[in-house]
């Protein structure tokens, strides 16, 4: 009974601290003819409109798509909302949303012999809408005077992960760095920014949704452009190795600290 007492009282402060954490992102939208992109937005403690700041947009998995513009900030947003790291790396960091009937690569799912997972990606057609509604949001906010172009960063797990290899394939010259989670890509895009991003690959040794081999032939083709990436493989980790990338000390630092070439 003690037990369930202690549980009854906790898991409201939980769910309080989450919706609290939640609160920092402003709720915003951005409507193009009749296409809507959900998104939210930090802004730094104390911005001054005066001031330039780093700009990370991050793209979530596609277990956080919808249309409540709130799900996407399931994972990875408390990083950036953490007291000291909002005190040590002030920036604005954008969460948008994609529908539940789209991604933000161009792929297709399939499955391979061995009954795994498989992915061929695309990304040299038209976008998807919300690819092509995050990339107009992010050049539209690069228009605002107090964004540090030479330090634009984007990031993502999962089908985000995907997102981010193609978003750098797509713009090759906004980003300064990337941290792609989980993800995969085509390894020939990356001829296009290679040289011009440094990226920090994670993913699982233990993956069975989307299989190591992903990042892998992300990362060889990165390094046989003479690319500047680190690969990081948690040997324990299923396909959540999210929650190792976010607990990477030096994650944030190493993000923070580059700027454009």
């Amino acid at each position: 009974m003690k037990a369930f007492i202690v549980f009854l009282f906790i898991f409201p402060l939980i769910f309080q601290m989450k919706a609290q954490d939640q609160s920092f992102y402003e709720k915003k939208e951005m409507i193009v003819d009749n296409d809507t992109l959900r998104y939210r937005i930090l802004y730094p403690e104390n911005f001054d409109p005066q001031k330039k700041y780093p700009l990370v947009l991050f793209l979530h998995g596609s277990g956080e798509r919808g249309n409540d513009n709130s799900a996407q900030l399931v994972h990875g947003s408390k990083m950036f909302v953490d007291p000291k790291n909002r005190s040590q790396f002030p920036a604005i960091v954008i969460f948008p949303q994609c529908p539940k009937d789209s991604f933000w690569a161009k792929i297709v799912r399939g499955i391979d012999p061995n009954n795994a997972n498989s992915f061929l990606f695309d990304p040299y057609g038209e976008p998807t809408k919300p690819m092509m509604l995050t990339i107009l949001l992010i050049k539209k906010t690069l228009k605002e005077k107090h964004i540090d172009k030479n330090r634009v960063y984007v990031g993502g797990l999962s089908m985000g992960g995907m997102g981010t290899f193609e978003i750098l394939h797509r713009c090759p010259k906004i980003f300064a760095a990337a941290f792609p989670i989980c993800g995969g890509g085509n390894p020939e895009s990356v001829r296009k920014y290679a040289k011009k991003v440094k990226i920090w690959v994670f993913h699982g040794a233990m993956d069975n949704v989307v299989l190591p081999k992903y990042s892998e032939e992300m990362v060889n083709a990165l390094k046989q452009r003479k690319g500047d990436v680190k690969f990081t493989v948690y040997p324990e980790a299923n396909h959540n190795s999210w929650d190792s990338a976010f607990a990477e000390p030096t994650l944030l630092p190493w993000l923070f600290s580059i700027k454009k070439k």
